[in-house]
């Protein structure tokens, strides 16, 4: 997918050789993999026996609540059941803001305010997403890696490049 920072999901039915403009691919079709891809927003990955699903979750998709909408509508799709994967993202001691950017994210997700370990403002998108996740009666499990910090893993604001790490799931 094109990911966008935005709210829009797709279903996939089928391979596809085009690249929806999106922030979640979502399937129920056995052996279709779905994939997201990050440099430090969350890669999550929402699974239930029936439908699947790969979201790229940033600050703005946060906002916008584009986890919700996915859960909502794969509820809809049939899933009954559905278990969060939370993959290597930005930490909260490491994701600088602006002191106004984290009052606006904090205005609808006040669990990712944070300080960075020098106290300037920082957002925890990790926590607030989790929160989330709680609200909605997920379970979870959630990396504890931070890719600004690990140089294993592509971090925009370490390299100042587009690299990407890549979240994979299917029925």
């Amino acid at each position: 997918m094109n990911q966008s920072h935005g709210q829009r999901y797709v279903h996939v039915q089928a391979l596809e050789s085009i690249e929806p403009d999106c922030d979640a691919l979502i399937t129920t079709t056995p052996g279709i993999a779905v994939a997201v891809l990050t440099a430090d927003c969350i890669p999550l990955l929402l699974i239930s026996s029936q439908v699947v699903a790969a979201v790229h979750v940033g600050r703005k998709g946060l906002i916008n609540n584009i986890t919700v909408k996915v859960i909502d509508e794969m509820k809809r799709l049939g899933a009954t059941s559905i278990h969060a994967k939370l993959g290597p993202s930005i930490c909260g001691l490491c994701y600088e803001v602006p002191a106004v950017m984290a009052q606006e994210v904090a205005l609808s997700h006040p669990q990712a305010l944070a300080l960075t370990r020098t106290g300037t403002p920082s957002l925890d998108l990790p926590k607030a997403l989790i929160a989330v996740l709680l609200s909605q009666g997920l379970t979870f499990e959630a990396s504890e890696i931070c890719t600004l910090e690990n140089s294993d893993y592509f971090s925009y604001r370490r390299e100042k490049i587009t690299g990407r790490n890549a979240a994979v799931v299917w029925l």
